[in-house]
């Protein structure tokens, strides 16, 4: 009944944008009360916290030496953070700006226009357009704004703003060959062969989104959340901001703030890549953080199997380290149904899965 009662207390907020541009707002409304601890982040000057950072030029145009550095250098990265920033990836820094512009020009649309997009909770619906998941479900609603488009295999796009269209196709193409070379390296980093994991996970129609996500200023951004704790349901997400920092990833039991080259990727592993390496390599658990100041603006490009796959820890891996399975084989699309459902609000959707 709470989670009714706050999703009325809510029904006239049509956006997080309109909510925070409310003259009167001067603190989180109850409904979407979440409180960080501070004691929890870890010292970004720490360097155990050194976020790793990998240079795709080396992978793509090094010598065969460089590249089995990179590749040699992955093994370390996915096992213990599952997460990297990608440099000289080949995108160029004026599609991406593009890219965050078109997205900022979706969120200023009236209310009326973005709610053209909106739909129901299916992810794999062609398009949709919110602010928390679910208002019936989530227990705290989120103080961010989205819209998620599938981009792959099949193209769809927002038709607004008039610019949309042409520049996420652009941005879509491109952003999917750093996604496929980087799958190329983790696989060969496997000793399974650079193209196991695309021919695998049929990579040829797999799925790819492109989602937005519009953080507004926050009167206390200490007792709101973008986006809780969560793993990612794919193969590995791309991820691009503006100016403003947000995305949290946990390491060794500290949540750090990642701050980067702002014409880099962020790179984080999901849950189908530990599945496939059974456990080996690690999906990255990773929050969005609010802050007081500015509108912050990500763009998160998922990429996983084609949604008929059925995903299991590759064989020759269990052979080769001598384990058994740890995870059941499931199809990737009940996967994503299974972790969007109410019993998995915040909780991980391993362990539903755990042979």
């Amino acid at each position: 009944m709470a989670a009714v009662a706050q999703a009325q207390e809510t029904s006239n907020v049509t956006s997080i944008k309109s909510l925070a541009e409310s003259p009167a707002l001067n603190s989180v409304p109850s409904a979407y009360a979440f409180n960080i601890n501070p004691n929890d982040e870890a010292d970004p000057n720490d360097p155990e916290f050194a976020i790793p950072i990998v240079d795709m030029s080396l992978l793509t145009s090094g010598s065969p030496d460089e590249r089995a550095k990179i590749v040699g250098d992955l093994v370390k990265i996915c096992e213990e953070w599952g997460f990297f920033i990608a440099i000289n990836h080949g995108v160029p820094e004026n599609l991406m700006k593009a890219m965050i512009d078109a997205c900022h020009g979706f969120f200023r649309l009236p209310d009326e226009e973005k709610r053209e997009f909106k739909s129901g909770n299916d992810v794999l619906e062609m398009f949709k357009y919110g602010t928390s998941y679910n208002l019936a479900l989530d227990k705290v609603l989120l103080w961010r704004d989205f819209f998620k488009v599938r981009t792959h295999p099949e193209f769809y796009s927002l038709y607004k703003p008039a610019s949309f269209s042409e520049i996420s196709l652009e941005f879509s193409k491109r952003s999917r060959e750093v996604a496929l070379e980087i799958t190329r390296a983790i696989s060969e980093s496997l000793g399974l062969g650079p193209d196991y994991i695309y021919n695998t996970m049929n990579m040829d129609r797999g799925l790819q989104m492109l989602a937005g996500n519009y953080y507004p200023p926050c009167p206390q951004p200490e007792h709101a959340i973008g986006i809780p704790h969560h793993t990612d349901h794919g193969l590995v997400t791309l991820l691009i901001q503006n100016e403003m920092n947000g995305l949290q990833v946990e390491h060794n039991g500290k949540w750090l703030t990642v701050n980067g080259p702002k014409n880099g990727f962020f790179v984080n592993l999901a849950d189908q890549m530990q599945i496939l390496t059974n456990g080996k390599y690690k999906s990255v658990m990773h929050r969005a953080t609010v802050n007081n100041k500015a509108t912050r603006i990500s763009i998160a490009i998922p990429h996983g199997p084609s949604v008929d796959t059925i995903i299991a820890p590759a064989p020759e891996l269990c052979e080769r380290e001598g384990q058994a399975p740890k995870y059941l084989a499931m199809n990737y699309k009940e996967y994503i149904q299974l972790q969007q459902s109410g019993k998995n609000y915040m909780k991980s959707t391993f362990d539903h899965i755990r042979a």
